[in-house]
């Protein structure tokens, strides 16, 4: 039996706020976007509790609810919005074949890449269960619910290091959990960290088990050296051992760097091949917020326009 073939002028894959920004644009423009969601509609927002930062909701809002309303406004143009995970591409021509489920094949004109990244965990059950609860892998995002208390933060890279120190401008104390007995951060950034006198570092130790019910009420860390367990009394748990971007089906298509990020023309949202445009955290390793996604969202939905009209399709 062959596979249905379902042909649009501008599928996108992947919803958040780049893909469902993106959606807004494109449907405005008239391009009738095809919407896939992928396993997770709304992205890592659906695993946010509170948005304080996102400009226009005065008074913050769930995550979940936000998306909800960025897939209402999208549908409300005429996206095409559809459950559904891209399982292969296929690049080769100026027509952009996508299957979806390994069920349907589309064929589009351009294609918009808006699969996030997702935020690597330590892979706890208490983690998982308190996440949104005290537990988060942004402490730009939720550093603020923190003011004035003790929190953790787990990883030893740039990143780390550098929430560890944003933390510390908010939080009475900071725990930085280092596994090894060195940090792989810049040493500008660990000297900013051991130059900072609220931060404890924790070299050599590991997280055994976050603590609390209905919220973070500790953490349970071992030092694989002295061989001892502690308990810290913290709040809040942050991770921050990398993010894995969710690129792995456009690989043979697509330059990226060596972590998995879509490499984009530099001021755009365009790839190496011609009508194909990343958006958001698939292609974004520095800002990874909601607003610079939807930004990046809105661009990907203009390149696709300039794209189609100068081709002659739309």
């Amino acid at each position: 039996m062959s596979t249905p073939i379902e042909k649009v002028d501008c599928l996108i894959i992947g919803s958040g706020p780049a893909g469902y920004t993106a959606a807004i644009y494109a449907a405005r423009a008239a391009l009738k976007p095809l919407m896939y969601t992928g396993m997770q509609p709304g992205g890592q927002l659906t695993i946010t509790t509170e948005v304080e930062n996102y400009p226009g909701y005065p008074k913050g809002i769930d995550g979940p609810q936000m998306m909800e309303d960025f897939k209402a406004q999208a549908e409300r143009f005429g996206t095409d919005v559809r459950f559904g995970y891209a399982s292969k591409v296929d690049f080769s021509g100026p027509i952009h074949k996508v299957w979806i489920d390994e069920t349907t094949e589309v064929h589009a004109n351009s294609v918009i890449i808006a699969t996030g990244a997702s935020a690597k965990w330590l892979g706890l059950p208490s983690e998982e269960k308190l996440n949104g609860f005290g537990v988060s892998a942004c402490a730009v995002c939720d550093g603020f619910f923190f003011k004035g208390q003790d929190v953790a933060i787990v990883g030893a890279g740039d990143t780390a290091a550098e929430e560890a120190t944003y933390l510390a401008k908010l939080c009475k104390k900071v725990y930085m959990i280092v596994r090894k007995g060195e940090m792989r951060a810049s040493k500008a950034m660990q000297q900013r960290v051991l130059d900072t006198p609220n931060i404890e570092v924790l070299w050599d130790t590991e997280t055994k088990e976050i603590l609390g019910d209905k919220g973070v009420t500790g953490a349970l860390v071992y030092n694989n050296k002295t061989k001892q367990e502690r308990k810290l009394d913290v709040t809040g748990f942050f991770v921050a051992i990398g993010h894995q971007p969710n690129t792995g089906i456009f690989k043979d298509w697509l330059d990226m760097d060596e972590s998995g990020y879509i490499k984009t023309i530099p001021g755009t949202s365009k790839t190496k091949i011609k009508g194909v445009f990343a958006v958001g955290d698939a292609q974004d390793k520095v800002y990874r917020q909601a607003v610079t996604a939807a930004g990046s969202g809105c661009m990907g939905a203009l390149d696709a326009e300039r794209y189609l009209s100068e081709a002659g399709i739309h």
